[in-house]
């Protein structure tokens, strides 16, 4: 079932759509731009700055969703003018770690406002609830089988006695 996530901390979408929707395991992002949340008003500025801005809604929506930047797989960058392609990668590249999520970066032309940047995503919900449900899982059994193992190194110690005699 479709749910749309809404946050104070991310900018108010400015038409009939949502910040993101999650789907199954999966959270669609609508793109995002260089908007403060508490202001509403654009924070204009070369394409590094834009590019921070853009990056910290995108961290406060996915935060919202229960997911963070390390669990998105997909990302689509529309800029203004591609001559800002490296600009733009340099801040980019601080907010994730391999294995980087798979991009699309184009040329757009003209961006809502004027802005120079604007970044929409695709991330997996949950991935750290599972990953700490799977790690809590493999303790237990861990603790489970050096149990077994002392049990059967008592068992089979010289001298030891054996019940089943």
């Amino acid at each position: 079932m479709r749910k749309a996530i809404v946050t104070e901390k991310g900018p108010k979408p400015l038409g009939p759509y949502s910040q993101a929707v999650v789907e199954g395991d999966f959270i669609f992002l609508a793109g995002q731009g260089c908007t403060n949340p508490l202001t509403g008003k654009l924070e204009l500025g070369d394409v590094r700055s834009e590019t921070m801005r853009t990056f910290e809604n995108i961290r406060a929506i996915l935060e919202a969703a229960g997911s963070s930047l390390n669990d998105v797989t997909k990302c689509n960058v529309y800029l203004r003018d591609i001559d800002d392609f490296a600009a733009m990668n340099e801040v980019y590249e601080t907010f994730f770690s391999p294995p980087f999520p798979a991009r699309t970066t184009i040329q757009a032309g003209a961006l809502p406002g004027g802005i120079a940047v604007e970044i929409e995503c695709i991330a997996k919900k949950g991935r750290k609830k599972a990953q700490k449900k799977a790690r809590k899982k493999a303790k237990k059994a861990e603790k489970k089988a050096v149990k077994a193992e002392k049990k059967a190194r008592k068992k089979a110690r010289p001298g030891s006695r054996n019940k089943s005699q």
